[in-house]
């Protein structure tokens, strides 16, 4: 293939991954979505200003009032340029739209964006934010930008994005995770625009990190830092549980950049990208419920009020289709069955009636595909070490929980984001059920941000978030999975500033999660609290005597708790003030209904138990209180422990003994006693502890299977050493016989 026929295929390629291309405009699949590109547009060009006077395109963005607005109208120009490059609007090839949008963009080019102009605000505008839209309209717009100005845009996109490799106003500051991602698919957007064979290999080898060795490689585990680890944690900027916001803008941009690069002699070959395709099921699924991406792992990105859990979701599966078109098998035909189980289950808000054009095609043909299944959500038990979160699942519904330590963030707030995150990596609870608007519709301006479900606070008023990253002083945080079905989750809190301290578990378990509480103690003269529930819901609770019932959601075992049922109103410019993401003022209300315990006043000591039944009818909450088919054995400062009729599950946060279980260091334990076999599973969430050794008071004589770290003594009170140190976090298991004899290749 000639250089210049590869040219013409990638424009092609790029055309179609922007357009939809050949589409058949007169099918009426396509109806909505071009109805809804048309209609942008035209308010677009309606809205705006003739010959963009004074450097004004649109009234309500300024172009002087920073590089957020300067981004914001080069995508209004992108949007514009779509419609007019795609077949079946009303602005398709309409001369006199083409000549408006090369208008504008001469305005920006000469007054906002060239390479004789400083970076000015936040670096991102300038090196990821606006070049990413105007690298795709030069796609777009094609042989109607002359040479003289396809030079000149080109040129300013090579100022300030001339590889992914570095910050450009940082030249130390070496690019990682999404930042790298994203300005990989600029470079090669860029690289067809201009037939530019050096941009397109540099698109491909910065993927890779060539020129660093692989160190700042998307296609390669982290160990510290950003991007995405062998246990499937995403993190970016160090320290952040980001899945959700830069982890899927990585995984959108690398689907783009290999779609677009798929084929040509720029191909992306780097074996490596078996990191990110790895990364749809064991790092993006667990946090998909019914096609909503869970707000724990999407940072400050929760408070954008354009950016619900529901849109990211959509993003997900639009990625996931995407990247189905390069991958290889088996990972294509799995993200196929995925994304349409998120498809036909994601009622909330129904792909199909907000895809755009190409994301129109690539669903269609997945859905209409009869041999492809609709894959169901994951069910299981799911712990991410490196980013302290832990979700659970089951059919019908999911339990997520947002845990922080001195290696992870409680809250990120920068940029004028998430003003009032103050406790949600303090332990707050996300339960989803069939209620799928949660969250996504107005939940975070309207909470109490004193009072979400999960945490214990105090009642202290606090200020505004403002360029923060914080990190707590405790050390504990995670827990263990058994048979990736059951779970412990522990965390110690260490409060911001003089918050109040104490010692949380969740018992995760079939039907139900257990949460515990103990060493509860504040000091500064405020009340404090742990929230069982704040619900967003038009249902009338029902209050039994120590449970109570939401109808749609659930029930709720819980002795002691008090409960509220209130109004709220709140405005999403009060959570967020950022350049190009900040909310609206106009006020929106939402009902609550509120579970929670009153520790009192610089409580000493104290605790709570409850029980969360998500599903449950009310009778069936009313049974589980009579019939306390999961006790708990102890909640103290020492230990905290739970047990079913085969199952004991603890958190030793020292050592000790509880309910036949012994161990000498602390450590998070399950074991399940089931068909003559011991099932076991041991984890350090606090990284602390070299080994431990665990005693059991039942005999098991024979050994079935041991990680390598587990060392087994069987007998009458069977030993079990695991070795801890290293393991940053995660579960070591074995597998114990009753009855058969030893098996000496385990035993020490």
């Amino acid at each position: 293939m000639s250089q210049a026929a590869a040219f013409e295929g990638l424009r092609a390629t790029a055309l179609g991954l922007l357009t939809g291309g050949d589409v058949d405009p007169s099918d009426p699949v396509y109806a909505g979505p071009l109805a809804r590109l048309s209609e942008a547009a035209d308010g677009r060009l309606a809205s705006m200003s003739p010959g963009g006077g004074h450097g004004l395109l649109w009234p309500d963005l300024p172009l002087d009032g920073g590089p957020g607005n300067v981004t914001g109208s080069y995508g209004r120009l992108r949007r514009i340029a779509t419609a007019w490059a795609t077949p079946g609007t009303a602005q398709h090839g309409d001369d006199t739209v083409a000549s408006r949008l090369v208008d504008a963009l001469d305005v920006l080019y000469e007054r906002h964006y060239n390479e004789r102009l400083p970076e000015t605000g936040n670096w991102w505008f300038w090196e990821i934010g606006t070049p990413a839209q105007l690298s795709r309209t030069c796609v777009l717009l094609g042989d109607r930008l002359d040479a003289a100005r396809l030079e000149a845009y080109l040129g300013a996109i090579d100022r300030f994005c001339p590889d992914a490799d570095r910050r450009t106003r940082h030249p130390e500051v070496s690019e990682s995770g999404a930042n790298r991602a994203d300005k990989a698919s600029i470079v090669a957007f860029r690289g067809i625009a201009g037939r530019s064979a050096d941009k397109l290999a540099l698109a491909r080898d910065c993927l890779s990190d060539v020129r660093d060795g692989g160190r700042g490689s998307v296609f390669g585990y982290a160990e510290s830092g950003d991007g995405f680890y062998r246990d499937g944690s995403f993190i970016q900027h160090e320290c952040v549980a980001y899945t959700g916001s830069y982890g899927l803008s990585l995984l959108i941009a690398v689907a783009e950049t290999l779609a677009l690069l798929d084929g040509s002699p720029w191909e992306v070959t780097d074996p490596g990208r078996r990191v990110v395709l790895d990364a749809v099921e064991g790092s993006f699924a667990p946090f998909v419920h019914d096609g909503l991406l869970m707000d724990t792992v999407r940072g400050r990105a929760a408070t954008r009020q354009a950016f619900s859990d529901a849109v990211a979701g959509h993003g997900a599966i639009g990625a996931v289709l995407l990247l189905a078109r390069s991958a290889p098998e088996p990972y294509a035909g799995r993200f196929r069955e995925l994304a349409k189980g998120w498809i036909e289950r994601g009622t909330n808000r129904p792909y199909l009636e907000h895809a755009d054009v190409p994301e129109t095609r690539r669903a269609v043909a997945v859905l209409d595909d009869k041999a492809i299944e609709a894959g169901a959500g994951p069910v299981g038990h799911f712990v991410f070490p490196s980013m302290d979160r832990v979700v659970h699942r089951r059919p019908g519904w999911s339990f997520a929980i947002s845990l922080s330590s001195r290696r992870v963030a409680a809250y990120e707030a920068i940029n004028g984001e998430n003003l009032h995150g103050w406790y949600t990596g303090d332990g707050m609870t996300y339960l989803y059920t069939s209620d799928l608007g949660q969250f996504g519709e107005d939940f975070w301006p309207t909470v109490d941000p004193y009072r979400l479900p999960g945490t214990t606070v105090g009642a202290s008023e606090r200020e505004d978030l403002s360029f923060s990253a914080y990190r707590p002083a405790n050390a504990w945080a995670g827990g263990a999975v058994l048979d990736g079905r059951y779970g412990v989750a522990a965390m110690e809190l260490a409060g911001d500033g003089a918050g109040p301290r104490a010692r949380k578990s969740w018992f995760c378990l079939d039907t139900a999660v257990v949460a515990l509480g103990s060493g509860i103690t504040g000091s500064d003269g405020h009340a404090v609290e742990t929230v069982v529930e704040n619900r967003a819901t038009d249902a009338e609770p029902y209050l039994g005597d120590g449970w109570a019932h939401l109808p749609g959601v659930g029930g709720y075992v819980m002795e002691g708790a008090m409960s509220l049922v209130e109004t709220r109103t709140g405005r999403w410019c009060e959570i967020n003030r950022g350049d190009d993401t900040g909310g609206a003022f106009d006020p929106v209300t939402r009902r609550y209904v509120a579970f929670w315990f009153d520790h009192g006043v610089d409580p000493e000591n104290a605790s709570y138990a409850y029980v969360v039944l998500p599903g449950a009818s009310r009778e069936r909450t009313r049974r589980f209180r009579g019939s306390r088919p999961v006790r708990v054995m102890a909640n103290t400062p020492l230990v905290q422990a739970v047990r079913t009729r085969e199952l004991v599950a603890a958190t030793f946060w020292a050592a000790g003994a509880v309910e036949g279980v012994t161990v000498d260091a602390p450590c998070a334990v399950l074991v399940r006693r089931a068909g003559g076999r011991v099932f076991l599973a041991v984890a350090d969430p606090s990284r602390t502890v070299d080994a431990v050794t665990l005693t059991l008071d039942r005999p098991a004589r024979g050994v079935v299977s041991a990680d390598d770290t587990v060392s087994v003594r069987p007998g009458r009170r069977p030993a079990v050493t695991i070795e801890l140190g290293g393991s940053l976090g995660r579960t070591h298991t074995a597998e114990l016989s009753v009855n058969a004899p030893r098996s000496p290749q385990y035993g020490r």
